[in-house]
């Protein structure tokens, strides 16, 4: 019977040491990936400064515009996932809330850059065919998007009433 209370303190040394050792790995993930994180948000804005000084300087075209709105929204999307693991790193455990979060901001810029380009398309001269068969398959993924945003918005809303349900 000796023998067993020895191998369940082995064990025991060696779970609490690869418990330890997997959230020092874990640990350095989270910072590593959150390092890249800040550098891709930098070189977003960065890339969106330029593309904004160019719509600024030569004149609003629709194009320009509509490519700095869509490096704006993807700063902002990466923010929120910088955040994401700023939450999920201090609290030990990964919300879904967060993720969802990320998902409205991303189909909500989709949406956005989709309705600009699409606006393009409506001006004078350039409807052709083609513009036409975009234009109907532009509105089926604007018909998804939107369900996929209603979606995201109602598991919010859930996930916080369960929480305060829960706090009661």
């Amino acid at each position: 019977m000796a023998g067993h209370e020895t191998a369940d303190k082995d064990v025991s040394k060696l779970g609490a040491w690869a418990g330890r050792a997997f959230l020092n790995i874990e640990i350095l993930a989270y910072i590593v990936l959150g390092l890249l994180l800040v550098a891709a948000a930098v070189m977003g804005i960065g890339s969106a400064a330029v593309s904004m000084w160019s719509v600024w300087s030569s004149g609003v075209d629709g194009p320009s515009l509509v490519l700095a709105i869509d490096r704006l929204l993807f700063v902002l999307m990466i923010v929120e996932v910088l955040n994401t693991v700023r939450v999920s790193f201090r609290a030990g455990k990964l919300a879904a809330e967060p993720f969802l979060i990320v998902g409205l901001i991303a189909s909500i810029r989709r949406v956005l850059v989709i309705t600009l380009e699409s606006s393009q398309v409506n001006q004078p001269g350039k409807w052709t065919p083609q513009g036409q068969t975009m234009l109907y398959s532009t509105l089926t993924e604007l018909g998804v998007l939107g369900a996929l945003i209603l979606t995201m918005v109602v598991s919010i809303w859930l996930i916080r009433q369960s929480e305060q349900r829960s706090q009661l």
